[in-house]
């Protein structure tokens, strides 16, 4: 396909724990391409140096967002980025959510509570329970559901997330999601394969870090409704350019009607290692745009 030199974006805590990095780089270099993991954190790293940069697993961005943020715009004014700066500054910081609510795409309810904003009380009460989360996070970290009696214990942990000067979020507690999330994956807008995967708040009234972020994941074929709304929040992303890389983790609610849970711009587990077709795509949509 191409001789272009490609860098696959990891990081240096989180690269040997990228079970798809080996399969990317490997595929990639089987079609010609000049490929190679590198850690976004790594010191002298020449970025003009390279066609392409893809971010994969810069899986620590949440805990040095600034950094990373920073990373990016510089990466992105000395290479091709994907996905872009722009994104990536977007798609940070789950405040999107209500960005995509704005332009109609349906969404889990969310409401965003800021540093320095009052906590009120009655936002805790739902008929299922709460779901309270920082909006910059990833892996389900700091996040927890909390049962209807126990509001005063989300108000509790919404309030400790605040006084660390951190936005929170707080949604209702959708029951199928024990039916499991939906998590679709984009290569370039197009459809590839998608994926369920099991709860990930089994114990409620906790924050537990140590969860599996992707339980018991199952190959799924989405439905037409599915994968309509996971287009439209897609198509709501700013910018120019369409993103070469995006996951839609969609749940439903008690209407069964599917609800964009997040959407995954920046570095989303795509499940290659069980789907060679998957792989497949993601090499040839890595491919097209190297030669853009």
């Amino acid at each position: 396909m191409g001789t272009a030199r490609i860098a696959i974006v990891t990081s240096e805590a989180y690269a040997d724990l990228d079970e798809d990095l080996p399969l990317i780089v490997e595929a990639l270099r089987a079609e010609g391409f000049t490929a190679e993991a590198v850690a976004w954190d790594a010191d002298s790293v020449d970025w003009g140096g390279f066609d392409l940069a893809v971010i994969r697993s810069t899986w620590d961005y949440a805990d040095r967002l600034d950094d990373f943020l920073a990373w990016a715009e510089d990466a992105g004014r000395a290479t091709r980025l994907r996905n872009t700066a722009q994104v990536v500054h977007w798609s940070s910081d789950k405040r999107y959510l209500g960005a995509l609510a704005r332009q109609a795409v349906s969404v889990a309810p969310t409401r965003f509570i800021e540093p320095g904003e009052q906590v009120r009380p009655e936002h805790f009460d739902e008929p299922e329970g709460v779901v309270v989360k920082p909006t910059v996070s990833l892996g389900a970290r700091d996040t927890a559901r909390y049962e209807p009696g126990r509001r005063s214990d989300a108000i509790g942990h919404a309030r400790m997330l605040l006084d660390q000067g951190r936005a929170v979020m707080v949604q209702p507690y959708l029951p199928l999601v024990a039916e499991g999330e939906r998590a679709l994956v984009f290569f370039s807008g197009a459809f590839s394969h998608a994926i369920r995967k099991g709860q990930v708040l089994t114990e409620p009234n906790v924050i537990d870090n140590a969860r599996t972020p992707h339980p018991d994941v199952v190959p799924y074929q989405p439905s037409e409704t599915e994968l309509r709304t996971a287009l439209e929040a897609l198509a709501a992303v700013p910018g120019t350019e369409t993103p070469l890389i995006a996951r839609v983790d969609l749940a439903l609610d008690s209407s069964r009607t599917p609800v964009v849970m997040e959407l995954e711009l920046i570095e989303p587990n795509l499940f290659l290692g069980a789907n060679p077709e998957g792989l497949k795509r993601f090499v040839e949509a890595v491919a097209a745009e190297s030669r853009r």
